[in-house]
This record gives structure tokens, sequence and C-alpha cells, in this order.
């Protein structure tokens, strides 16, 4: 799986807030790594700088300076919709009203977004990028013109719109944020110490490195407004009263270990994952390690429930980007060796617990575990802090078609003869969902049941004409 998309906004009259935002998009770095953009209101309009590349690759002091204002929106992009290489779907999008301007980041992804841009491009509005974000952008421009209050406009493209999201929104002199009525993408709301200003975010570790306190979560269907008048909130589409939905992959894998989701430590669950992990498959071994860096806390946990030593068995180089796909199995080890390369005096004549977040496609998997026998591993059992990932998801998460998951079309018996492990054990679900601390209802777990919490049986019809014999028996809503 790849990262989702970071967003940020802060409204700190007298502070710099374009150098503010360019931190905590440092911080966000992890969730997007394509593009990256900021937009700063000046109580007179609206500017921005956007581009495609890292955030330190984007942005120069000279832009930062070039940024003064009270109000200001960044984002950091992992395409789910849209093409990554092209410069018009970078964010913050600008859609202007009149002769006002706003700017909108958005992390998430919509299932009715070609119904929208084709109702757009109907009224003859042209969109200049293929992204959802641009559409939710444009339909809360349309509407402001009407109804002449961003605020009304907002509240209606929520009843709109429909899948999952976290927006910011700046005009040149407020900050507006909202979040879908089942709350699958996060965002959280902070405050700097002295009334200086107030901060919003997809993870708390965004607003520690600006020095923000978490003031608490923004609520699924909720809007907030912060501005002269300070933090005002009222109700964007109504919560759904059945459920709340986060994505239970944030605890899993995509968000930082130092970051808290609904009043969870993301590490402390990770770790709990690893300790229910080790007792519902239980190995003997002579040492426990991860597969850096998301699975180092459940390897961690692992090893403290088990009594086995945890060890550091593969050096992660940091400074490596994504890898294109090679033509050749040599080529595409190569390509893995880049990132991850085992530490042989830790592993040889060992029997390993290896343990990693998640097996998509298994062919990192596989490759891992032949690196470690190369290296001298005597045994490897693999060990998942999930269960196997059998359907796709449409709220933001870049996953393959199901006929690329390989939890999809074989059984964990069949996975471990793929990948060449000695064993091989998945989290259940039961165990996934108690160690976030929230309870099953209040987490979106589609990627492992096919239980989606939106309807989204239009797509899985289009997946199955693109991708025949995938199937779509199990599907739940």
């Amino acid at each position: 799986m790849e990262e989702e998309c970071g967003v940020f906004g802060v409204y700190a009259p007298g502070e710099d807030v374009a150098r503010l935002t360019y931190f905590a998009l440092q911080a966000l770095q992890h969730r997007g790594q394509e593009s990256a953009g900021i937009a700063v209101g000046d109580n007179k309009t609206v500017t921005a700088v956007k581009n495609l590349g890292l955030v330190s690759q984007v942005f120069e002091e000279t832009d930062l300076m070039a940024l003064p204002g009270e109000v200001a929106i960044g984002h950091t992009r992992y395409s789910t919709t849209g093409q990554s290489t092209q410069w018009e779907n970078a964010q913050p999008h600008m859609s202007s009203i009149g002769r006002q301007l706003i700017a909108l980041a958005h992390n998430g992804n919509l299932v009715n977004t070609t119904a929208l841009q084709e109702g757009l491009q109907a009224r003859h509005m042209r969109l200049q990028s293929t992204t959802d974000s641009e559409a939710i952008a444009a339909l809360i421009g349309s509407i402001t013109q009407r109804t002449h209050h961003i605020r009304e406009a907002i509240v209606e493209t929520m009843t709109r719109v429909q899948g999952g999201y976290a927006v910011v929104l700046i005009t040149e002199m407020a900050l507006y944020a909202f979040r879908d009525p089942l709350g699958i993408r996060p965002l959280c709301l902070g405050e700097f110490p002295d009334g200086r200003g107030w901060v919003v975010a997809s993870e708390t570790c965004a607003l520690d490195i600006v020095g923000a306190r978490l003031l608490r979560d923004v609520e699924p269907g909720e809007v907030i407004k912060i501005s002269a008048d300070g933090v005002e909130t009222f109700a964007g589409a109504p919560k759904q009263a059945r459920r709340s939905a986060l994505c239970v992959f944030e605890y899993v894998y995509f968000a930082r270990p130092d970051s808290i989701l609904q009043g969870s430590s993301v590490y402390e669950s990770r770790f709990r994952m690893g300790e229910t992990l080790a007792v519902e498959f239980p190995v003997e071994a002579d040492a426990v390690m991860s597969v850096p860096d998301s699975g180092t806390p459940a390897a961690v946990g692992y090893a403290h429930a088990s009594g086995i030593p945890f060890v550091e068995g593969l050096a992660k180089n940091r400074y490596v980007g994504r890898t294109f796909i090679q033509p050749t199995q040599s080529l595409r080890q190569l390509g893995i060796r880049l990132k991850l390369n085992p530490m042989r005096f830790a592993i040889e004549g060992k029997r390993l617990v290896v343990v990693d977040d998640s097996i998509v496609r298994g062919n990192t998997t596989r490759a891992i575990v032949q690196m470690l026998r190369e290296a001298g591993a005597r045994e490897v059992h693999m060990r998942i802090s999930s269960p196997p990932v059998t359907w796709p998801c449409f709220f933001g998460i870049d996953t393959d078609s199901r006929d690329q998951l390989i939890g999809a079309h074989m059984t964990p018996e069949q996975i471990r003869e793929h990948i060449g492990a000695d064993s091989l054990g998945y989290l259940s679900s039961a165990g996934m969902v108690a160690a976030t601390g929230l309870k099953a209802d209040e987490l979106c777990t589609a990627c492992f049941d096919g239980c989606y919490p939106i309807d989204v049986s239009e797509k899985l019809a289009v997946e199955a004409q693109e991708h025949p014999g995938t199937g779509t028996a199990k599907l739940e809503v």
C-alpha cells in the first residue's frame, strides 16, 4: 500500500505562517512524496506555491519569504485520483469566486468524482486537473457565487460529495476545515500557547513540530472556521448515527508512530498488535526482527510478549525514493536491496520471527525472505500485524485491484509457500481492532473484510469490468 496525503492549516496573525506550514509538511512527508504546496492568505488575496517533488525540493528560502500572511494551508500528495506527474494535480487547488480566491487541499478520495466533474463541465466550468480535490474546490466556488456565503457552500458541497475526505480551505482572511460524515480520513485541531493561533492537521505529529497543543479531533461531518472571531464550529453533513469509520490502516501503517488518533497512541496500538500476534501465533525462535520502519513497534510488542529478544536484522536506506518496476526478477531484487539490506552478523544461523504490517502483492515479502535465507537465517517465520488484505480501498488509499491482492485469491498457507517462509501468521481482525482501543463500529476495515461503510458497488463494478474474475460477492455496505 502507498501513503495517502497530508493536509495542514494554520491561522496565526503575527506568525510566519508559511514557514510553520513548511515545517508541518516536513512532519507529514510520509503521507505523500509526489508533490507539495503551500497557499497563504494576507487579508487581501491568496497566493500559492506548489510543485512536484518532496517538500524540501519544492520550497526554497525565497519561496517562504515571498509568502507573508496570517493564514495558510499546505499539502503533501500521493495520488489516488489523477496523474502523479501532472503539475496541475499538485495541491492546494485555487478557485475563483468572482474576484475572491480560495485555496483548498484534500486528503482522501471520493467515489462520485466522475459525476461531479461531469456536472461542473455541463455548467461550462473548466477544470484544470483530473483530481477529485479540484472538483470539491470548483463546486464550493460555484455554490458560493449563488449563495454568497462560503459556509453555506461548504455545507451544500458536503451533501453532494461521497467518500472519504479531510479538507482545509482558506480565503484571504479565514481558515476552514471539514471532514467526511464517517470520519474516514483523520483530522485534528490544535492551539498555540498564549492564544497565538490555531492549527488543523492530518496527524498530531504536525502539531508537535510547530509547537501547538492538541485540542481534539475534528468530528465527522463537522466544519470549523478559524478567523479573527476565533474558532467557530457548525454541522456540515450529518454524522452517521449508525457508526463512524476511521481508517484502521492509519493505526496499522499510515500514521507516524508518534501521532495520536482518536485519543489512541499509534505506537502503543502497534505495540499491542505485536503482543496479540505473539499470543495468536507463537513459535520457537532465537530472535524477533522487523521490516522497518512500520513493522518495528509490532515487532517490539511481539518480542515483549514472547520473551524472544528483538534484533535489528535489516538496515534501511532512508534516502531512496520509490523505485521503478524493473523487467527482470534480478533487477526487482536490486530495487529492494537499495532500500533494505540484511545484517548477517545479527541473523546468521538463527531462527527468525520477522514482523511486517501487511502483505499486499507478496513480491517484496518474498524477496525479503530470500535475502534473509541468503544471509544465513536458519528459519524465517513471517508474522503480519494485520489480517490479509483482500479488498481495494476507494477512500484515499492506493491499493491494487482485487486480482493483484495476494490475500484475495490465496489462502495463508498458499501465501506462505509463495513467499518461502517456514510459517506465516496474520493478526486476527478482532486482535487488530482491540489494539486500537476503538470499537469495531468506529473503524473502516473494508480492505480486510469487504464491508464498505459507503456504497461502492459502482466502483467495484468498474473494477470487475477492467479485471474480470475479481468478484464482488463479499460486498457489504
